[in-house]
C-alpha cells in the first residue's frame, strides 16, 4: 500500500460567508480542493452560485475547485465547469441523461469526472458507468442544504467501492459530503473514503485552516490503509 495518498480535505464554501468568498478561500489555503456547491433550485431546492461566481474564485485561490453539480441537464451544463478550469466537476447520476458522454466531456476539457449518488441511490445500479470517472461522490445527507446530520448507512456504499478499487475493478476517488466533522470522519475513514467535504466544521471553527489540519489528522489516523502504509 506504499503510494495511497494522504486523506484530501475539502472545505465546502456552502458553510462560508458568500459576501467574502476570496477571503474565505484564503483561510483555508492548506487544503487540497475546495468544495463549491451549485445548486438550482430544480434538482434539489436551495439556490446558490453558478459559473460566473466559479470563474471569479478560479480568479482569487490557487486550490483546486472540486465542483458538485446539484442541477439538472448536467449534459448541458457540466462541461462549462471544466472548460473554465475546475479540478474536478461532480455530476449526480439521477440527473445524467448519459452520464458516460458527460465524464468524456469533463475530460476532454480537462477536468476529472466525478459521478455523485443521492443515499437512497443504490450504487450497483453504477458501478459500470463509474470505469468511466475519476471519483465517486457519496451523499451521506440529502442533497441541499448545509448543517444535516451524517447518515451512517450510507458508509456500505463506501465499503463496496473501496473494496472494488482495491481489487482494481474501479479506479476512483471515493469522496464523501455531508455531516463530516470531528465526530464522523472517522468512522468514513475507515470505511475507505479518500476525499472528505467539510462545511460547518471548518467554516464553523475559530480558525478554519487549523481545523482542515485536524480533521486531515483524524482521517489519516482511522484509516486502514493508511495504517497499512505505515506499517509498511
Amino acid at each position: 500500500m506504499a503510494g495511497v495518498p494522504a486523506p484530501l480535505i475539502a472545505p465546502s464554501i456552502l458553510s462560508a460567508d458568500f459576501s467574502r468568498l476570496a477571503d474565505e478561500a484564503a483561510a483555508v489555503e492548506g487544503s487540497d480542493w475546495l468544495h463549491v456547491d451549485v445548486m438550482d433550485a430544480h434538482f434539489v431546492p436551495n439556490l446558490t452560485i453558478g459559473l460566473p461566481v466559479v470563474e471569479s474564485l478560479l480568479q482569487a485561490t490557487d486550490i483546486p475547485l472540486d465542483c458538485h453539480l446539484m442541477i439538472e441537464d448536467p449534459d448541458r451544463w457540466a462541461p462549462p465547469y471544466a472548460e473554465a478550469g475546475a479540478h474536478n466537476v461532480t455530476v449526480h447520476a439521477e440527473a445524467a441523461r448519459d452520464p458516460r458522454r458527460i465524464a468524456k466531456d469533463l475530460r476532454a476539457a480537462g477536468a476529472r469526472a466525478g459521478l455523485s449518488v443521492k443515499p437512497n441511490t443504490p450504487l450497483e445500479d453504477w458501478l459500470e458507468v463509474l470505469r468511466d470517472y475519476d471519483t465517486l461522490l457519496v451523499m451521506s445527507v440529502e442533497p441541499g442544504f448545509g448543517g444535516q446530520s451524517f447518515m451512517p448507512e450510507v458508509l456500505d456504499k463506501v465499503r463496496t467501492a473501496r473494496r472494488l478499487v482495491d481489487t482494481g475493478h474501479l479506479t476512483v476517488l471515493v469522496e464523501i459530503d455531508g455531516g463530516i466533522g470531528t465526530d464522523t470522519v472517522e468512522q468514513a475513514a475507515e470505511a475507505g473514503v479518500d476525499c472528505f467535504v467539510a462545511g460547518s466544521a471548518v467554516y464553523g471553527a475559530e480558525d478554519p485552516g487549523r481545523a482542515v489540519e485536524a480533521l486531515r489528522g483524524q482521517a489519516a489516523h482511522a484509516s486502514p490503509h493508511r495504517r497499512e502504509t505505515t506499517r509498511e
